[in-house]
């Protein structure tokens, strides 16, 4: 298992799609568990986007995370979570965002 960090947007953006306490334990673990599972994001600098499993959902109907996996000396950063019900996808200016948050995780 891997280290994994929730940053702030990600427990914010968490909150705000409706997950709950036992879905994010739940994200946690997957990604500990495969810290280079998921897509690339065009334009975001190599962020993933992980889908989860919400609440009687399936993953297709579930939550899509952004993380962040730089090195295996580092842990995976969660960065932003899409509840899929309302966003199939991150958009342009969520990918900007995520590249920033990227540039300034390898500046550290």
């Amino acid at each position: 298992m891997h280290t994994v960090a929730e940053t702030a947007a990600f427990i914010a953006s968490a909150n705000k799609a409706g997950m709950t306490d036992a879905e994010r334990a739940a994200a946690v673990e997957q990604i500990a568990a495969d810290p280079t599972a998921g897509d690339m994001i065009v334009g975001s600098g190599g962020i993933r986007k992980v889908r989860v499993a919400g609440r009687g959902k399936g993953k297709s109907g579930g939550y899509r995370v952004a993380t962040a996996h730089l090195n295996s000396e580092r842990p995976v950063y969660l960065l932003f979570v899409l509840s899929k019900g309302r966003a199939a996808n991150f958009t342009a200016e969520q990918v900007k965002a995520l590249k920033a948050m990227m540039d300034r995780l390898r500046g550290a």
